[in-house]
């Protein structure tokens, strides 16, 4: 007699990892969370009164070839912040608050241990973001991915009032540009920093350079920072206008998308530490700085936008939520034909 396990499929296995998982998700439900795991569809009702006009947003997103680093590294516990924080930031930089997250987790054989790592990071990102881990998938497909391999995806939904989304309608020149700090890469550009690191210099995950406070493999393996909660706090004290989540693209292709027609910015390079790291690639693979404005955050992972006599508030409150700050430039006004971001040293 034939079985699914017979073709690579352990029911069994499946069954065991979501009993493992249980207490992980529960840790991170909000009162708002009607369901517990294992249903069809996760239920959550929006608090009444909460929201005059609710809006709700939704963001989705991965973790990408950061996981090439968590498979050599044989560490898995916390690319689940990664995927939480792609799809969170995205949605907190308009205003809303997120609710809850779903992921799906693909492998070809199921290692309930494995993926019980991956889902301890995501309720622990989920934690850190203020929102319930209210529901996900796990697919096991043999043969489709490589031994010990596996791919993740994650949507968030949050809700803001109408009144108070955050757009850049309102950006004028004369307004600054406040960076706050990134954690390391977070999770964009890892195909480049591959080749560089690994195929061009021929670097492994335990290589150790002097300009590094740890391995290559640890530095790469930094969780993205999550910032839902300080932009939550930040946005009720202060006039935000608008907020870009530095993401791929840099801040050369993320800042652009919150101005409003009329605008652009100029960037002072010498107004932020960039990280190591960053300078480690530059050298090492011969990346000129326009390239990696381009493709990295360069240690800026969260960029807001505000009136000039709100910068010093704003760094003050930041520091005290955690974040280091800096104002890395201003906005000035644009005809149309020069660079949407200007960089200045």
């Amino acid at each position: 007699m034939t079985t699914y396990r017979d073709a690579g499929v352990d029911i069994d296995a499946g069954d065991e990892f979501v009993a493992r998982i249980k207490p992980l998700v529960r840790s991170t439900f909000r009162p708002e969370v009607l369901t517990d795991l294992g249903g069809f569809g996760g239920l959550f009702g929006l608090q009444a009164g909460k929201y005059k006009e609710p809006v709700l947003v939704s963001g989705t997103d991965g973790v990408g070839t950061k996981l090439k680093i968590a498979f050599m590294m044989d560490k898995h516990d916390t690319v689940g912040i990664d995927l939480v924080a792609m799809c969170v930031n995205d949605i907190a930089v308009s205003g809303a608050e997120p609710l809850f997250f779903l992921d799906y987790f693909a492998t070809g054989k199921l290692s309930v241990s494995k993926a019980q790592e991956v889902v301890a990071g995501i309720a622990e990102g989920c934690r850190q973001a203020g929102c319930a881990l209210i529901g996900g998938e796990t697919a096991e497909m043999p043969s489709f991915y490589p031994e010990g391999e596996y791919d993740l995806a994650g949507f968030a939904v949050g809700a803001v009032d109408r009144p108070k989304i955050i757009d850049g309608r309102h950006i004028v020149s004369g307004d600054a540009v406040i960076g706050l700090a990134s954690s390391g890469l977070h999770s964009n550009g890892y195909s480049l920093a591959r080749r560089v690191l690994f195929e061009q210099a021929k670097l492994t995950v335990a290589s150790r350079l002097p300009e590094l406070d740890g391995s290559i493999g640890d530095v790469l393996l930094t969780p993205t920072r999550i910032y839902a909660k300080q932009i939550l706090a930040l946005v009720e004290q202060f006039p935000i206008k608008g907020i870009a989540h530095i993401t791929g693209g840099g801040i050369t292709g993320n800042l652009p998308r919150v101005f409003p027609k009329g605008v652009r910015a100029r960037i002072s390079r010498r107004a932020w530490s960039v990280p190591p790291i960053f300078g480690v690639m530059s050298r090492l693979g011969r990346i000129d700085h326009e390239e990696m404005y381009r493709v990295f955050n360069m240690g800026i992972g969260l960029i807001l936008v505000v009136p000039a006599d709100s910068v010093s508030g704003v760094l003050a409150r930041a520091a005290a939520l955690g974040d280091k700050g800096w104002q890395i430039g201003e906005i000035v006004s644009s005809t149309g034909h020069e660079p949407e971001v200007e960089y200045v040293d």
